[in-house]
């Protein structure tokens, strides 16, 4: 079988698809990888682009450069409409994924899409205007015709298929539920000491200038929680959040800004080596994370691998990935955020148990049952 994935829009740290570009790269791997086990009894064609190579590239796999510049929105408006269709066509594909969910206008093969969420749709829903609206719409539209017209969908959480399923009524039966891999974060490991002690006492926090990461919502929970800290007589902790710069990319008025002022936060939009990003998370005390809308959500999960108690939000895919290992909070209801920060800055019983938990919890999403779940899904046979 030949099996060809396309990979030629994807490259690092370009757009707003680094998770699946991580996604594809763990596939495209892991796949290869079990296809060398295996004795190499299927043929995979990755179709990418210069910039990609050496994460693509891999072992049990052939790489193919496809001609032309990957950053030219007109060269990928035609790849994905029509080039990758031919492409698939010379290499003989008897089956073709789209790691990015966008299938060709017309494709009459075998296919497979990977749906990571309907964002787009959230945003005409809930911040229209944010995004260009013409871009947005093409978006949708193609969204919704990919999954229409797709053989079989594989989507990343339990909150994503239902979303699928109410936009496109009757495609329930072609979607398989494949959770997302997470990768051993081997950079930093927090010792015995730090997780019994955490003297940093720190709150760390990741989110980006996205409306729907709510980074206003961190900041001003922190407000309420820094005021529920001194009507009890705490010192409230320190709070690191990683994604914006400052209270300006948070889209915090003057006057909610002047509320915040005195009090311990910093802002970094980005940290430049890896190692340290998982030293913040893994030295703080806990890890907050009240994003509105994910397809999976990994930062929380992260956290609990560097051995961190989370308190997350309750939308969307966020509780079935993060179960009973963290607190899971109403993002808006900040009370509450509030009240759950101060039962892990106070109660070290209870960090002790959701670090086990948070332990416990991210086995469930190991590699090597992902392989095997993605294996059986593209090699197999679908009526």
């Amino acid at each position: 079988m030949v099996l060809v994935i396309d990979t030629f829009k994807l490259i690092k740290g370009v757009g707003k698809s680094i998770g699946i570009y991580n996604l594809t790269k763990s596939i495209v791997t892991k796949l290869g990888a079990e296809n060398v086990r295996r004795g190499l009894p299927e043929k995979i064609i990755i179709l990418g682009n210069e910039f990609n190579r050496s994460d693509m590239d891999a072992e049990g796999v052939e790489f193919y450069q496809v001609p032309g510049d990957p950053k030219s929105r007109v060269k990928i408006l035609l790849w994905e409409l029509f080039g990758v269709r031919k492409e698939a066509a010379r290499f003989q594909a008897d089956r073709i994924l789209f790691p990015r969910g966008f299938r060709p206008l017309i494709y009459r093969g075998q296919d497979t899409i990977i749906i990571h969420d309907l964002i787009p749709f959230y945003y005409d829903k809930h911040y229209p205007g944010y995004f260009n609206r013409l871009e947005n719409a093409y978006i949708m539209n193609r969204l919704k015709a990919s999954i229409r017209g797709a053989q079989r969908i594989i989507t990343i959480s339990d909150a994503s298929r239902e979303e699928i399923m109410q936009l496109v009524p009757g495609s329930e039966g072609k979607i398989r539920e494949i959770y997302n891999g997470i990768n051993d974060m081997t950079a930093y490991e927090k010792t015995a000491a730090d997780q019994t002690a955490a003297a940093e006492k720190t709150i760390a926090a990741v989110t980006s200038k996205l409306p729907h990461k709510n980074a206003k919502g961190i900041l001003k929970a922190y407000g309420v929680y820094a005021g529920m800290c001194r009507e009890k007589g705490l010192e409230p902790m320190p709070i690191r959040i990683i994604g914006i710069g400052s209270f300006e990319d948070a889209g915090l008025s003057r006057e909610e800004q002047d509320a915040l002022s005195g009090l311990d936060i910093s802002c970094f939009s980005y940290i430049e080596k890896y190692e340290d990003m998982c030293r913040m998370i893994a030295d703080a005390r806990c890890f907050l994370f009240l994003s509105y809308a994910e397809g999976f959500g990994f930062p929380p999960l992260e956290a609990m691998q560097l051995g961190t108690p989370v308190v997350c939000s309750d939308r969307t895919s966020l509780p079935e990935v993060v179960g009973d290992a963290g607190l899971l909070v109403d993002p808006d209801a900040l009370q509450d955020v509030g009240e759950a920060l101060i039962r892990l800055q106070t109660d070290d019983l209870l960090c002790s148990d959701l670090i086990r938990k948070g332990y416990r919890n991210v086995t469930r999403f190991g590699w090597d049952t992902r392989t095997q779940e993605y294996w059986d899904e593209l090699f197999s046979e679908h009526k």
